[in-house]
């Protein structure tokens, strides 16, 4: 089936306009027996970078298999992939692609292999700049269900396109190993995703609802999916690797839709970041509105843009808290209005939450303090939002309304910890059944 399609995107680093900034997709070619899609996971792409912890991103890869877990939060027998090259400089060479059912670390069960081809290759290029699907392959997948996929790379790839905090082994081996069910030659390991950003799932009775509304429509109501949109909070800092406790796999377990999670760790509402992204109004197009199936999203968001600045005030500011302007919550709420406004135009729920309690982390300080209240009251009161969760109250400690909660709080005092997202999780699924 030919529903494989490349998507050039434009990505200008450290421009200042509002606008959101990524290119409409054009329509995937057409299939005779349509499949309504749904984003079951993701994750937002990154210009190759130091990050948090070492990665593979600035080497990239040459003549190995990278192999990738994911836990996907749809069931469905039909399932494809999304590929980015979005800050490769030059065309990446795709040797060969595998997705499996997991099994244990890099080992996948036997007789899940299944090879994706492109419009019906297995071997494919993607332009510089640009992103790809796979064709549709069979495999019969459980919600919450761990899958793997496996990159071969014959060539060298250059710098790769990734996603930093991944909290999750992926594994390397040297040469061809994409079927290999062991998982015996994968002996290096980084806690990142490289090129992989999001997995598809469809099933077959999918095929006769989906009629005239085509592969990216979206859903609606309690039906549809929910990507949460953020920084490193969304993201999952703070929370143990290899165990899915970030605030997003709480969702998808206590609410039961899919869940996207499209944080990237440090992101900024409103400045672009070598280290951090691309600025939330430039990625939002990307990352939320071209996901199929998806009805809301969950925008948290802007304490990098108000702490910054105040972290840079120390003695020995870290280099990749720049750029640090001292931002104002009305322009602050200016990125939030273009983000709503573009979220409404493609006709989906949007719920705001306010900024946690982030009092005795390095981004803390008056500036941080007043701009924070004053967000967090707009976000509570404009009624600009389909509907707001309040992260700061749920989380805030009992003696001090500024600080988080110790029960909740990673040893930052700016992340929760997993049992500080459970309740972010909780709170959000409330305002979802409403």
């Amino acid at each position: 089936m030919n529903t494989a399609y490349v998507r050039r995107i434009a990505a200008p680093l450290f421009a200042g306009s509002l606008a959101i900034g990524i290119l409409a997709a054009p329509a995937a070619p057409a299939d005779a027996t349509p499949v309504a899609w749904t984003a079951a996971w993701g994750a937002s792409p990154q210009l190759p970078s130091t990050g948090f912890t070492p990665n593979w991103s600035q080497e990239g890869f040459s003549h190995q298999s990278v192999r990738q877990v994911v836990r996907v939060t749809k069931s469905g027998s039909l399932a494809r992939i999304r590929l980015s090259n979005t800050y490769g400089t030059s065309p990446l060479r795709i040797t060969g692609a595998v997705i499996a059912r997991t099994a244990r670390g890099a080992a996948v069960e036997e007789g899940s292999v299944r090879h994706l081809t492109f419009d019906g290759k297995r071997s494919t290029w993607i332009p510089a700049h640009g992103e790809l699907r796979s064709d549709t392959v069979q495999l019969d997948l459980k919600r919450l269900e761990s899958v793997t996929v496996t990159l071969y790379f014959a060539g060298t790839t250059g710098p790769a396109t990734f996603h930093s905090q991944g909290w999750a082994d992926t594994y390397r081996a040297e040469g061809d190993h994409r079927a290999d069910t062991t998982g015996a030659a994968y002996d290096s390991t980084s806690q990142s995703w490289y090129y992989l950003s999001g997995i598809e799932v469809g099933d077959a009775e999918d095929r006769l609802r989906a009629g005239t509304a085509g592969s990216h429509a979206g859903g609606t109501g309690a039906e549809g999916g929910v990507v949460v949109f953020g920084d490193s909070i969304t993201d999952g800092f703070g929370s143990t690797p290899n165990a899915d406790r970030r605030y997003s796999d709480a969702l998808a377990e206590r609410t039961g839709r899919p869940v996207v999670n499209q944080g990237i760790g440090g992101n900024l509402v409103l400045n672009d970041s070598a280290w951090f992204g691309e600025r939330a109004t430039a990625r939002f197009r990307r990352d939320v509105l071209d996901a199929p199936g998806v009805s809301t999203v969950v925008i948290l968001e802007g304490v990098n843009d108000i702490g910054f600045s105040e972290a840079a005030k120390g003695p020995n500011p870290p280099a990749t808290y720049k750029p640090a302007p001292v931002v104002s919550s009305r322009e602050l709420i200016t990125g939030y209005r273009t983000l709503i406004h573009a979220a409404h135009d493609k006709g989906l729920e949007v719920v705001g939450a306010t900024l946690l309690p982030f009092k005795g982390s390095d981004h803390w300080g008056p500036h941080a303090a007043q701009v924070s209240n004053e967000v967090n009251d707009w976000i509570r009161h404009s009624g600009e939002f389909d509907a707001y969760v309040d992260f700061d109250r749920a989380l805030a400690a009992p003696s001090d309304p500024d600080r988080l909660n110790t029960s909740y709080a990673f040893k930052d005092a700016l992340h929760p910890n997993d049992a500080g997202y459970q309740v972010m999780a909780n709170e959000v699924a409330k305002v979802l059944h409403k």
